[in-house]
């Protein structure tokens, strides 16, 4: 059986010389769901961009799905990962909703009628069926993030991947997201300061700092470890 995620010994440093990520390894299991967090700076989104290869390993290896993570398999690799950005305007260009849904399917060269449906199918997981006309900047953004998921959702990824999904969102659009990721039947990644929804959401915790992965356990464990937590900047919910 292939992991959904299998990092090695990956380590990544910036044209700065900023060491970003130092030997970290993380293996996450097909339908497995899984938190990332840690401080700011602990290196959380730059491993989070090595899984669809906005950053290639310059050291050890990167594997999604069982292909390795390389330019020859950018375009498998991006179909089988979605990758939610913190930011939803990072995410949403296009004219209308369905164009933004619909454009994954599309540059994967599905025929009109299945990019349709996708993007029915995809709207329809996020509670946003009605908005398929609207324009995408003039939406909350709740509303913004939920689409952000439909745009990859489209694409039928195995792997979800979400960096801070929770940030900027009201009380009511961050519980609303919440169920709506506990709905998702599909491998998840979460980077998220939000250790309320991480409690919640994810069995399985994994706590970097400065680079390196510092612990990988149960939720409810770690949880419990307030010297821990409090080490690495993070506050007991």
């Amino acid at each position: 059986m292939h992991h959904s995620i299998e990092i090695n010994s990956l380590s990544y440093t910036y044209p700065d010389g900023h060491a970003a990520l130092q030997d970290v390894s993380l293996h996450i299991a097909p339908g497995e769901k899984v938190a990332l967090v840690g401080p700011n700076g602990a290196g959380k989104s730059t491993l989070i961009l090595h899984l669809n290869g906005i950053f290639t390993s310059q050291a050890g290896s990167v594997k999604v799905c069982g292909l390795k993570v390389e330019e020859s398999t950018f375009k498998r690799v991006r179909a089988q990962v979605g990758l939610v950005f913190q930011n939803p305007d990072d995410q949403l260009f296009s004219p209308t909703v369905f164009d933004d849904v619909a454009f994954g399917p599309l540059y994967q060269g599905f025929a009109p009628d299945e990019v349709q449906a996708r993007v029915d199918s995809a709207l329809a997981a996020v509670c946003m069926s009605a908005y398929t006309r609207r324009v995408s900047h003039h939406l909350s953004a709740g509303e913004k993030k939920r689409i952000a998921i439909a745009t990859v959702l489209s694409m039928k990824p195995e792997v979800l991947v979400l960096d801070e999904p929770t940030a900027g969102l009201d009380p009511r659009a961050r519980r609303g997201l919440i169920n709506l990721l506990r709905d998702l039947p599909m491998t998840m990644l979460v980077s998220s300061h939000d250790l309320r929804m991480v409690q919640e959401l994810f069995s399985r915790m994994v706590i970097m700092d400065e680079g390196r992965i510092v612990v990988d356990g149960l939720t409810e464990m770690l949880m419990k470890d307030r010297p821990l937590l409090e080490a690495h900047g993070l506050e007991k919910p």
